[in-house]
Order: C-alpha cells, then structure tokens, then sequence
C-alpha cells in the first residue's frame, strides 16, 4: 500500500505468521499478503464495523481486544464473544454475501488488519491450503458455539462464571492469573453466558467469598484455578 513503511509490513507480517490460517503461505506469501490489506488503529470503544455493513474483507486483530456485539430488533445489544490479538472475525459475510451479522467495537484500543475479499479469494486458488485452513477455522467456530449451547443447557450460572473466567484469563489476562477487563462490564460477561447483570454479580460475590476469585473494580484475579476447572466442568 502507498506510503505504508517497511516496519509496519513486518509487524503485520510477523502476527500474520503466527496465525495458521495465513502460515501455509510462507514467508513470501505473508509478505506479499501484509502488503496488499489496510492497517488501522482504533481507540477503545470505536465500531470497526457495524452489523449490516457489507461483508467485503476479512480482518485480523492484530493487538488489542474487540467485542463482538448482535443488536436486536428492538435496540437491545448483547456481547457475544471476545477477540484478542491473532484472532480473526468477519469470516461469514465473506462465504455468503450477506451483511455482517454483528458489530465489532473495540474494547481497549486495537490494531486491525483488513484484507479485502477479492485477495482473499486469489490468495486460496494460489495457495489450496489455505483454503482447507479457512474451513479448518469455520469448523472451530461451530465447535465453539455447539459448545456455548451445551453449557447453557448443562452448567448453571455459577458453572458457566467460572469457565467463562477461565477462558478469559487464557486469552487475555497475565500469567499470575490475573484478568482484566477493561471495556467489558458486568452486563457484557452476563450477555457472554447467556444471564443478568445481577445474576452475575451475584455470582462473582459468591465466588469471592469462597476465595476462588479476588475483585477489584474491573481486574478479577483467579486464586483457585483447579476449583475453577472443576466448577465450570472442565
């Protein structure tokens, strides 16, 4: 892309390569790849795009964290996932043409690649493989949400906290157990888990008070990980 600088290709291009999805280009292919999308940055709480939108690139994070966030009919929003760096989204409305099917806003600030569909599409009739890894990606994605609708029909509200926690605290807290969660409000975990904000608050009380978890404002630390596992059914 005009007026990009080196650096910022190479930046691209190593998060790129450490994602499956692009590593079956090899290095030349990364390159070549991180220099044909569209690198932005966001301040937190901004919308990358809105549900509706047309589908027309797929997207990277390459640092930061992003909600995905549906809008009902009637106005009401809920959160339904949360990405961090290395993790892809838009992937749908590029199959079936359809408008995007949620919002994307930024819940701390992030850097996002674009790569638009029609070198997508060119990059899987020159490189087969990465046409098995975009399905390899859509069949994660079903997994993860089969798996969303069998906790909410088999774990309860506490199960459910505890995994939830557990799963952040892997993809973006630090490595003493500690999650923050800035951007992410109490509302947005109960919409993740499918219940009330007061349900949930509710429930990380109850957790405190059994010394699994310690709060304070929105950095929640994980003191009993194993009790956790068990308490989420893991």
């Amino acid at each position: 892309m005009k007026g990009r600088l080196p650096h910022d290709v190479e930046a691209i291009a190593a998060v790129l390569a450490g994602i499956p999805l692009f590593r079956v280009l090899g290095e030349s292919g990364i390159r070549s790849t991180a220099g044909a999308g569209l690198a932005r940055r966001y301040r937190s709480g901004q919308i990358i795009f809105h549900q509706g939108d047309p589908g027309e690139s797929l997207y990277v994070l390459l640092d930061g964290l992003v909600k995905v966030v549906f809008t009902t009919e009637h106005g009401d929003e809920i959160v339904l996932n949360m990405l961090g760096r290395g993790e892809t989204f838009g992937e749908m409305a590029l199959l079936d043409g359809s408008p995007r099917s949620a919002s994307i806003v930024t819940a701390r600030a992030a850097w996002v690649f674009a790569l638009p569909r029609a070198r997508l599409l060119e990059l899987m009739r020159e490189h087969p493989g990465l046409a098995d890894e975009f399905l390899r990606m859509l069949g994660h994605m079903v997994r993860r949400l089969t798996d969303q609708a069998a906790d909410l029909a088999f774990l309860d509200l506490g199960g459910r906290l505890a995994k939830l926690l557990l799963q952040l605290a892997d993809k973006h807290g630090q490595a003493d157990g500690v999650v923050e969660l800035p951007g992410l409000t109490q509302s947005d975990l109960a919409a993740l888990i499918g219940a009330s904000r007061p349900a949930v608050n509710r429930a990380l009380q109850s957790l405190v008070s059994r010394n699994l978890i310690a709060v304070k404002g929105r950095t929640i630390t994980l003191l009993d990980v194993a009790a956790l596992r068990k308490r989420g059914g893991l």
